[in-house]
């Protein structure tokens, strides 16, 4: 969406740099202290108890991991022990904007294999050396390498013919910047003018108009590089659109001096090409389908937090139109805006009253309460039908209170803490945090490319502007996983009224890789083990990374901590987790269940060659597959050929620290036994509450509760073997029996009393029989939960009634009713099989 009085880009930027740089007519007070202090946005949700918004929700973030580069193309890069030498690599794999690197000399050996950044590591195409009379050869401190070559090779200059030739080489303008673009008018959609990136943080870049120095920065713009008004080089006149600076600026220059910035920016573009794959994930705009006179409801571009009648003023092509602010006033200066389709911030006629959100009068309106259906009877309008807009429902899992980064509209170049404050249909109120009062509020749309993740600036190496009272405290070290109301308060640091933080440096090994990781992945179809909820495990996001190594397995492992059954016993057992070849870096790790928090400190690997194994070792250590989680992407068939595992193979029998078997002969046990009662007499469910304070951390092999605090019990009246529910049992199952048993099964069913009759041990269940027993039922509809978190027969015997209800999130009333008929399975099994 663009706007115009001016092109309303334009007049922001004006006002950001009208003092030395510094903002008088919209101040934030960024620039009023000099001091700074580290933000750590884990330490801040800590204490504030926030959430940050799910990473998979930023669409566009997460596009703009994939690269260009192409395994098999070659490189020439920096020697880290002789900067002013270089030697050729090979690019192995890719990952965002990390790639995995072999010097030339190894071969197929891949133990020196290292990860290096795009953006950070000096890395050169293939002539760059000779152009620039640069030394190539081997790094001085790899006497293998050297002693590999000179054993086939008289010198490095036969070797690299040898090499070179027949390979292709990474394209210089992805590795060396000032790729040349093309920017549509803000105002115009069908003219463009060149722009020069001058900076790439992430695919956000500042672009600086084609005739424009460095005393004009304040006209510098910010724009994502999925943004639709960017092209390449060449797009205007292949589409025959008009090549013009832009309105606001033509005044800055004589129109030769525009046209010799022209002809200078196509000649370094056709120089050094920006290869179309830049573009692969640039999705064009759909076509419209407004009409002038048309009425809709927007965003205000120019007034904060207002959404306002506006109409179709004029549609340029099938993919452009035109849309003005509605003012009735008799001196109204019009306002309009440039739209396509899925422009954010255009909704339906009615959306703010369905949604509960003000809708601004327009100026100069006449009466108090300002009602459509009149507005159009009078104007002799129509609305634009619902078609005409993108999806206004979709939220993409974003919640009210979840915190994020935003771009600051008043400096675009200012990226803050931010937290959402509400959520309407698709678009979202956000609080910018560091930004003074009436300017830290504004709203965005779920796909806006100006929003971002929690830790992408410091990812990023770009700064975060933090809350003006950031409180950063140093955690304890916990040696013991304990309920958090019981550690000791920590000492609360003087809050500190700091504007700006720096965040910290990356590890200088980082340059070559050494301290970065591709994308560890997480193998939905893998065996889950005793610990982890498989179906909770299915929401996670397939990868994690690429990053520093410490932040991607720590982003990692707070994952798998809660899509644990029980999180603290999962935060236990990686607390032990220990390997002394390890080069590690202790990371705070907390887990939340019923209400407590538990912390514990945790070793994580710092090296990426180190990655696999201590994934490996983690999955050891859960009892799940070794490829559950992994830097390997299982594809289709796990090499484990973990699909034969079920839950009952690592689960503890009943609490009690020994592997689950069959009952013998009068063995009892305690929680699956089922409760005497006399017949038709109704369960009674009372909350008890244990006198101990501690957590028993039995091991999670069913979804098993055994958390002392609290749990819900079965209570019975007097003796009795029926398991019927009272007539008034609202929430209670039929009573008939439509169970078809498995072939080979021959299961009768007392009538009278509603017992089952099983010919098969129900402990020899596999998953699917269970899952046929549950479709006969009348809870048919939870079968596919447990065939997600592969309950056989063994751990079917296992769940209880506060199990049921917290691991597979169902309410009391489902709950109940499932319940009776695991009990009814129980009963048949102590009745037939537990003597």
């Amino acid at each position: 969406m663009q706007s115009q009085e001016q092109p309303l880009a334009l007049t922001a930027v004006t006002s950001r740099y009208s003092t030395n740089g510094k903002e008088e007519e919209v101040n934030t007070d960024a620039e009023s202290m000099e001091e700074e202090v580290e933000f750590n946005w884990e330490e801040y949700m800590e204490e504030t108890g926030a959430n940050a918004a799910p990473h998979t929700t930023f669409k566009h973030v997460e596009v703009s991991l994939q690269s260009s580069f192409q395994p098999g193309m070659k490189l020439e890069v920096a020697n880290k022990s002789s900067p002013d030498s270089y030697w050729v690599a090979t690019i192995i794999t890719t990952c965002g904007q990390l790639l995995l690197l072999r010097f030339s000399g190894y071969g197929d050996d891949r133990k020196a294999d290292f990860w290096c950044d795009v953006m950070t590591a000096e890395l050169h195409p293939v002539g760059w050396c000779t152009q620039n009379n640069k030394t190539l050869m081997p790094p001085e401190d790899n006497i293998y390498l050297r002693k590999a070559i000179r054993e086939k090779y008289s010198d490095w200059t036969e070797f690299l013919v040898q090499d070179l030739t027949g390979s292709r080489t990474a394209p210089a303008n992805l590795l060396e910047g000032g790729s040349v673009l093309e920017l549509q008018d803000v105002s115009g959609p069908l003219q463009y003018w060149p722009v020069r990136v001058l900076q790439n943080v992430g695919g956000r870049l500042r672009l600086r108009y084609s005739g424009l120095s460095e005393d004009h920065r304040a006209q510098d713009s910010w724009l994502f590089y999925l943004d639709v008004r960017l092209r390449p080089l060449g797009w205007a006149l292949e589409n025959r659109l008009a090549l013009e600076p832009p309105a606001g600026l033509r005044s800055l220059k004589s129109s030769s001096d525009w046209q010799e910035a022209l002809q200078e920016a196509q000649l370094d573009g056709q120089k050094s090409p920006l290869p179309l794959e830049v573009f692969k994930d640039h999705a064009d705009p759909p076509k419209h389908s407004v009409r002038t006179g048309m009425k809709l409801e927007m965003v205000s571009p120019w007034e904060q937090l207002q959404i306002c009648p506006v109409s179709v003023t004029k549609v340029y092509n099938d993919f452009y139109f035109q849309v003005t602010l509605d003012d009735l006033s008799p001196d109204a200066k019009p306002r309009f805006v440039v739209c396509h389709a899925h422009s954010p911030g255009i909704l339906p006629v009615q959306w703010s009253l369905k949604h509960g959100v003000t809708l601004e009068r327009p100026p100069g309106f006449r009466g108090h309460d300002f009602n459509w259906a009149d507005y159009l009877k009078q104007s002799g309008t129509e609305a634009a039908t619902d078609a005409c807009f993108p999806d206004t429902w979709k939220n993409r899992s974003f919640a009210k209170d979840m915190w994020l980064e935003a771009v600051n509209p008043h400096r675009r170049e200012e990226v803050c803490v931010a937290q959402i404050t509400q959520v309407r249909g698709r678009l979202l109120w956000l609080r910018l945090e560091g930004v003074a009062k009436p300017l830290s509020e504004c709203i965005v749309d779920v796909e806006s490319m100006d929003i971002f993740p929690v830790g992408w600036c410091e990812a990023n190496a770009y700064t975060l502007t933090p809350p003006f009272k950031p409180v950063c405290q140093k955690q304890k070290k916990i040696a013991v996983v304990q309920p958090e109301k019981q550690l000791a308060p920590p000492p609360v640091l003087e809050p500190t009224p700091v504007i700006s933080c720096q965040p910290v440096a990356m590890d200088p090994g980082s340059a070559n890789g050494r301290y970065c990781c591709s994308k560890i992945f997480v193998n939905h179809r893998c065996f889950s083990g005793p610990y982890l909820n498989k179906g909770r495990i299915a929401e996670l996001p397939q990868a994690v990374g690429p990053g520093k190594c410490t932040l991607v397995l720590k982003e990692l492992l707070s994952m798998l901590i809660n899509a644990a059954y029980k999180p603290g016993r999962v935060l236990k057992e990686l607390q032990d987790l220990e390997d002394q070849s390890w080069d590690c870096q202790e990371e705070t790790l907390k887990a939340k269940y019923k209400g407590k928090t538990y912390r514990s400190t945790i070793r994580i690997v710092r090296l990426a060659d180190q990655i696999a194994d201590f994934c490996r070792k983690v999955c050891v250590k859960l009892q799940c597959c070794p490829n559950l989680f992994s830097p390997l992407l299982i594809a289709d068939k796990c090499p484990e050929n973990c699909s034969v595992q079920t839950k009952t193979k690592y689960t503890y029998y009943y609490g009690k620290k020994r592997k689950l078997s069959k009952p013998m002969a009068g063995e009892e046990a305690t929680e699956a036994k089922p409760t005497r009662r006399r017949k038709k007499r109704k369960a009674i469910f009372v909350q008890k509450k244990r006198r101990s304070s501690n957590v028993d951390y039995t091991a999670a092999g069913s979804p098993q509760d055994s958390e002392e605090d609290e749990e819900l019990t079965l209570q019975s009246g007097s003796e009795g073997t029926s398991s019927e529910p009272r007539e008034d049992n609202p929430d209670g199952p039929s009573v008939e029996n439509k169970y078809q048993p498995p072939e080979g099964q021959d299961m009768q069913m007392d009538e009278e009393e509603d017992q089952l009759v099983l010919d098969r041990n129900p402990l020899e269940w596999s998953v699917d029989e269970v899952v046929q027993f549950i479709n006969s039922t009348d809870c048919a509809s939870l079968a596919n939960i447990f065939q997600e978190q592969d309950i056989d027969g063994q751990a079917l015997l296992l769940l209880t009634l506060p199990t049921v209800q917290e691991c597979m999130d169902l309410k009391l009333g489902p709950a109940i009713k499932l319940c009776h008929q695991i009990e009814r399975v129980k009963v048949a099994f102590y009745r037939q099989f537990a003597n």
